[in-house]
C-alpha cells in the first residue's frame, strides 16, 4: 500500500508496554503517550496505562485480536491502513502493543507499510513477557549451573516441528520460552516426555503474569501424569521448561491470585466503527 498525499505527515511510534503490571512501561513510552493524537492499542495492555498515561485529548482506538476470529477482531491490514490515515493528517500516532514491540508480534508489516509510505516512525522496546513472567515467578532464564542460554519459542496446534527439532529440545541445557502455549501446555509437554527430557527439568506454566491475576503451575515430568491434561489457562499464559524452573519454589516471592478473572479487555470495542468512519471521510 503506497499512498502520496501532499499534506504534512505526522509521526508513528510504535512501542511496548510491557507484559502487564502498568509500572512496566518505559518513561520513553509514557511521554509519547502523554502527546499523542491517537494511540491504537492492542489487547494485552493494562488499561491503567491508557488512563493514567494517555493525554485526555487523544483518541484511543482498540486493535486488538483475540485467537479464533471472534468477529470483532480487525486485520492486520486494517490495523497498517488506520496508521497511514492517521499520519497523513499530520497526526503523532502511538502504536501500543502489549508486551516488547519485536517478540512474535506483527511489526514487520507494520513497518513495511510506514517505509513505503515514507512515514517517520521510531521504535521503543518493552518488557516482554518472557522476562515479566520468569521475574514475577522467581526463575532467573539463565541462572548459572542451570542453564547455558534462553530460547524463545510459540507453540500451537498449527506447530509443526520436526522430531528430530523435538528431541534436540528435550536435551538441550537451554532454558525454553514458549508464548502462546497455554491452550496446548499438555501436548507441547507430551512432545518432552516422548524424547525422554531429563526429569531434573521442571514445567510452569505463568498464566497472565505480572498482573494482580497472575498465577504460577509447575509440574515435574515425572508427575505429569497425575496433572490435568485437560486444564485451560487464560490468555495470554506462557510456558518455561528447563531446569531453572525448579528455582520457583526458593525464590517464588509474588502469590498466586485467587480470582479467576481475565485481567485484560476482551476483543477491540471501536476499532471497526473508526475504520469505517475514516474511509467515508477519506
Amino acid at each position: 500500500m503506497n499512498v502520496m498525499k501532499s499534506i504534512a505527515k505526522g509521526k508513528v511510534i510504535i512501542a511496548g508496554a510491557g507484559p502487564g503490571d502498568p509500572e512496566l512501561i518505559t518513561l520513553k513510552a509514557v511521554r509519547y503517550l502523554q502527546s499523542a493524537d491517537v494511540v491504537l492499542t492492542d489487547r494485552l495492555v493494562s488499561e491503567d496505562i491508557l488512563d493514567e498515561h494517555v493525554s485526555p485529548l487523544a483518541q484511543i482506538i482498540f486493535v486488538g485480536k483475540e485467537g479464533c476470529n471472534n468477529g470483532q477482531s480487525i486485520s492486520q491490514k486494517e490495523i497498517n491502513q488506520m496508521l497511514v490515515q492517521y499520519a497523513f493528517q499530520g497526526k503523532l500516532v502511538v502504536r501500543l502493543k502489549g508486551g516488547d514491540v519485536a517478540f512474535f508480534s506483527n511489526v514487520l508489516d507494520e513497518l513495511h507499510t510506514l517505509s513505503e509510505n515514507q512515514i517517520e516512525y521510531e521504535i521503543i522496546p518493552g518488557v516482554t513477557a518472557a522476562s515479566g513472567a520468569s521475574a514475577y515467578a522467581g526463575i532467573p532464564l539463565t541462572a548459572r549451573n542451570h542453564a547455558r542460554g534462553v530460547r524463545f519459542l510459540t507453540f500451537s496446534n498449527k506447530s509443526n516441528y520436526p522430531e528430530s527439532y523435538w528431541k534436540e529440545l528435550a536435551y538441550t541445557e537451554d532454558t525454553l520460552v514458549f508464548y502462546m502455549a497455554g491452550e496446548n501446555w499438555y501436548e507441547l509437554a507430551e512432545n518432552f516426555l516422548r524424547n525422554d527430557i531429563s526429569k531434573e527439568k521442571k514445567l510452569a506454566i505463568v498464566q497472565q503474569a505480572t498482573t494482580p491475576y497472575q498465577k504460577v503451575f509447575v509440574h515435574s515430568f515425572e508427575g505429569l501424569a497425575d496433572a490435568k491434561a485437560d486444564q485451560n489457562f487464560v490468555s495470554p499464559s506462557l510456558v518455561i521448561i528447563g531446569k531453572v524452573v525448579r528455582l520457583n519454589e526458593a525464590f517464588s516471592w509474588k502469590e498466586n491470585s485467587e480470582i479467576n478473572e481475565n485481567y485484560f479487555r476482551s476483543a477491540n470495542r471501536n476499532a471497526v466503527a473508526v475504520l469505517k468512519e475514516n474511509k467515508l471521510s477519506a
